[in-house]
């Protein structure tokens, strides 16, 4: 004997739907609180934008640091000296 199937159960008509948060508030607290999520987004990206151009800087403080030392610039050139004494 085969099993008669149940034909799908429709979709839930669109008021049937629960309410969500946003529908339940204000308009006005709903902007607010997107400016606010905004505004802290551009915030974050700033401080990130600070702390890489900081990070730039540092780097390039220490190679023309290292790029005036002698004995640096002497390891890192790949003549051998010996060969012209």
């Amino acid at each position: 004997m085969a099993k008669s199937r149940r034909p799908a159960p429709s979709a839930p008509a669109s008021s049937d739907k629960p309410a969500t948060l946003k529908d339940l508030l204000n308009p006005a607290v709903v902007e607010k609180l997107k400016a606010t999520g905004d505004e802290l987004k551009a915030a974050e990206e700033k401080r990130k934008e600070d702390i890489r151009k900081r990070e730039e800087e540092a780097r390039k403080a220490e190679q023309k640091r290292l790029d005036n030392d002698f004995g640096h610039l002497l390891e890192k050139s790949g003549m051998d000296w010996r060969k012209f004494k």
